[in-house]
């Protein structure tokens, strides 16, 4: 029930639905609560949803648990990383680099905190940020002329909400002339700013009497070094606004030049497209969707080096300007989509699956989870192609042979595994392998080897003879019984399959004489009722009214028995000792 709780919740968090998520794992925890990987999932859908402190106290919980685990220190460090402790961050994904130091997912995000950690030393806390918390703020600026029209520009107001909730980062925006204006009024002083084109920069009034009271220069020499001390003193002009309307204008022109790439893209005009992303770039390096795109663009021309090449591009740029997480983990999705079109050799995925790893380390999307299971898959694929050989396979299934000649079972299993791995299809080696399991008394293994060869060669007689033997050792006479009948439908003549009916038909009829002990045919009976068939037997209304009948009304039994429907299933039950006719 654990499993199948942990099972949903996975389904939720890869749909993104991680409310539904963390109710899942909470219901598998309940079940299982010393299972750290259900901590572990449910710490992730509660980072998803930025409630750290509960993601921290699953991460905490799942390091207890399981303290070798590398994966629980990552969650631990995301989990500190949303509550803005660095420092226990970098602690966390230190000691998990302990454990595995070529872990990516680890390296990845102790290079985060180190960068988040310079970021807060660089921006030391402005001696002014307190003033702009007051509630009056923006009725002081409204009130005053000199601000009042800076409120109804949209980029200063996400200034000063940024100020409120940040009073660091004030110090960004000091260049900002209107900011200078805005901490002059907050403070009651006036203070010099930079003047518009077309101002003149006057001295404030101490200056200017100063100016007025001195002498006018009497010398070419003196107006010469007076000269050069206003042109000195005074600077250079610039006006900021107008960097931002450049800044603006480039942006705006760039959003159409991706916006012209995307149609020349959806007309498959990929030459054009590259141009027109490559010309955004250019004007707006703060948008890295523009590499991306031309990255899509490369991939789809199946120019994989250049997408690749751009996808890593992106990524380092998004890292210098702290770009969304999305917008990187879509970049390295990107990245490994063009590495799975390189595979030449099984090991090429290699690349392909690390990509994806670290994108879903950024951001965890159902479509690069899904790529990921696909690349794997592959892998397991082609070095299953790649070590294929029948020929060292039949060597190693004689010396299997040989070994379970020499009753030498374990060594046995050794050759006719390594037979499987070099040629899958082959049933006689399921069958042989099945052989010796059963003999070790692995029987599950046994079962599950048995159904191999049947699916490989339902034709092949031997491997029912296999199946039917684990079977009948875990007691489950009633379906050894149905398998040894299935191969006889091929070979009605093969000995070893009659002889295991006959072993199942006494066992049975032992059950029906009262000619077992009673501890014995309650083990049988509970291991018939985990079988799905009799559970359905037992729970159909029309069978439940036959049982009833031959208990209570002879006569109905008698008619219930002409049915052959009914007989098949009352034969099925008494096999399976959960009815005995005695």
């Amino acid at each position: 029930m654990a499993d199948e709780a942990k099972a949903k919740g996975n389904a939720a968090f890869s749909a993104g639905k991680f409310e539904e998520a963390i109710k899942h794992f909470s219901d598998a925890i309940a079940l299982s609560p010393t299972n750290h990987v259900l901590f572990s999932n449910r710490s992730a859908s509660y980072a998803s949803i930025h409630k750290y402190q509960e993601a921290l106290d699953d991460a905490q919980k799942t390091v207890e648990l399981k303290p070798d685990w590398v994966k629980g220190y990552s969650r631990l460090g995301a989990a500190y990383v949303g509550l803005g402790k660095f420092d226990d961050a970098e602690s966390a994904y230190k000691k998990g680099l302990e454990l595995d130091p070529s872990n990516e997912g680890l390296k990845s995000g102790l290079s985060d905190v180190v960068a988040s950690k310079s970021r807060t030393r660089a921006a030391p806390p402005s001696p002014f940020g307190d003033i702009f918390s007051g509630p009056d703020l923006f009725v002081k600026l409204t009130q005053d002329p000199r601000t009042r029209p800076y409120l109804q520009q949209p980029d200063f107001v996400q200034m000063l909400n940024d100020v409120q909730k940040n009073p660091s980062h004030l110090n960004l925006y000091l260049k900002d002339q209107r900011m200078m204006q805005v901490l002059g009024v907050l403070l009651g002083i006036g203070l010099q700013t930079w003047p518009k084109d077309g101002e003149e920069s006057f001295p404030d009034e101490k200056t200017e009497k100063t100016s007025q009271a001195a002498p006018p220069p009497t010398s070419s020499s003196s107006k010469k070094s007076t000269a050069e001390v206003k042109e000195a003193s005074e600077p250079e002009p610039m006006d900021i606004f107008e960097d931002d309307k450049e800044k603006k204008k480039k942006k705006a022109e760039a959003i159409k030049e991706k916006e012209a790439g995307n149609a020349a893209y959806k007309k498959k005009d990929f030459s054009t497209a590259i141009e027109h992303y490559t010309k955004a770039i250019e004007l707006d390096d703060e948008d890295i969707s523009y590499i991306t795109n031309r990255a899509a663009v490369y991939l789809e021309m199946g120019k994989y080096k250049e997408c690749v090449e751009d996808c890593d591009k992106a990524v380092e740029r998004g890292r210098e300007i702290h770009a969304d997480y999305k917008m990187i983990a879509k970049a390295l999705t990107r990245k490994g989509t063009a590495y799975t079109k390189m595979v030449t050799c099984a090991k090429d995925y290699d690349v392909a699956i690390e990509a994806f790893n670290k994108a879903l380390t950024e951001h965890r999307n159902p479509d690069t989870l899904k790529k990921l299971n696909e690349a794997e898959r592959a892998k397991r694929e082609l070095e299953q192609k790649e070590y294929y050989d029948p020929e060292i396979a039949d060597k190693e299934r004689e010396l299997g042979n040989e070994c379970f000649k020499a009753q030498q079972y374990p060594e046995a299993v050794k050759h006719y595994s390594e037979a499987i791995k070099r040629n899958p299809t082959d049933a006689k080696v399921y069958s042989n392998r099945a052989a010796c399991y059963t003999k070790l008394g692995a029987l599950p293994e046994a079962l599950k080897d048995a159904d191999k060869c049947i699916e490989i060669d339902q034709t092949f007689v031997r491997g029912y003879a296999r199946k039917g033997a684990a079977q009948f050792f875990m007691k489950e006479y009633h379906k050894a019984l149905e398998t040894y009948q299935a191969g006889l439908k091929y070979d009605e003549s093969n000995q070893e399959l009659l002889e295991g009916v006959r072993k199942c038909l006494s066992q049975i009829d032992a059950a029906n004489r009262g000619a077992v002990s009673e501890e014995e045919l309650k083990e049988r009976q509970a291991k018939a009722m985990q079988d799905p068939e009799i559970q359905s037997i037992l729970s159909d209304p029309v069978m439940r009214q036959v049982l009833v009948d031959f208990q209570e009304n002879p006569r109905a039994a008698q008619e219930h028995t002409k049915s052959p429907l009914v007989m098949a299933k009352l034969q099925k039950l008494m096999a399976a000792g959960i009815i005995q006719v005695r």
